[in-house]
C-alpha cells in the first residue's frame, strides 16, 4: 500500500475543493460485498470533540444499504485524472454492474472498510450518528434539490484513520 497515515489536523487540501470540486467516493461494505458512489456534498469538522466527516446519501442509492449494514464508511479523494472514473461511479449502479472494475479502480480492503489504491487521500470513518433530512426543517427553499421527495440521510462518522498517497522520492532511497 502506497499510503502514509495523516493526522486530520495536518490535512493541507482545502475541504471545500476536495468535496465540491474534486468529488469523493463514499464506500461501505467488506471484501465479500461492498459498494461505492460518487458524492460532492458533505463536510469535515469537529463534533463531540472528535474529527468528523458528514455525508448525505439518498435511500434509493445502492450504497445506502451498505451504510445501514456496516459500522464504517470510507471517503476516497482523487486527482483530476480520475474524474471519468468518478463520473462512472456516480452514474452507474453497483446493483447492475461491477462499476469499480469498469472504472479501472483497485480496491483495498482493511478491517474497517474499502478504499482505492488510486486515491490521493482516504478517510476511514466510524459511524457516530445518522438523521433523515426533514423538509419541515428547511428555513429556506431547498425543495429544488428534491423534486422526487427523496430526501437524504445524513451520516456523521468519526475519522479514525486518514491516509495520503505516499510518493517515493528517489533521493530518500539513497
Amino acid at each position: 500500500m502506497n499510503f502514509k497515515e495523516l493526522e486530520p489536523t495536518k490535512l493541507k487540501e482545502n475541504p471545500f475543493t476536495l468535496i465540491n470540486n474534486d468529488w469523493m467516493l463514499i464506500s461501505a461494505g467488506d471484501k465479500a460485498n461492498f459498494n461505492t458512489m460518487t458524492a460532492s456534498w458533505g463536510g469535515l469538522g469537529i463534533m463531540w470533540h472528535k474529527n468528523v466527516a458528514s455525508i448525505v446519501v439518498r435511500p434509493t442509492r445502492y450504497t445506502f444499504e451498505f451504510l445501514e449494514k456496516y459500522d464504517y464508511f470510507t471517503l476516497s479523494f482523487f486527482e483530476e485524472e480520475y474524474k471519468d472514473a468518478l463520473t462512472l461511479c456516480g452514474t452507474k449502479s453497483g446493483r447492475d454492474c461491477n462499476k469499480v472494475a469498469e472504472a479501472g479502480l483497485t480496491p483495498i480492503f482493511d478491517n474497517n472498510g474499502i478504499y482505492f489504491e488510486e486515491a490521493k487521500i482516504i478517510m476511514v470513518c466510524k459511524k457516530l450518528y445518522w438523521q433523515d433530512i426533514n423538509p419541515d426543517n428547511f428555513v429556506t427553499d431547498l425543495e429544488e434539490f428534491y423534486p422526487k421527495k427523496d430526501y437524504h440521510r445524513l451520516y456523521m462518522g468519526e475519522i479514525e484513520n486518514m491516509y495520503e498517497k505516499w510518493i517515493i522520492n528517489p533521493l530518500d532511497l539513497q
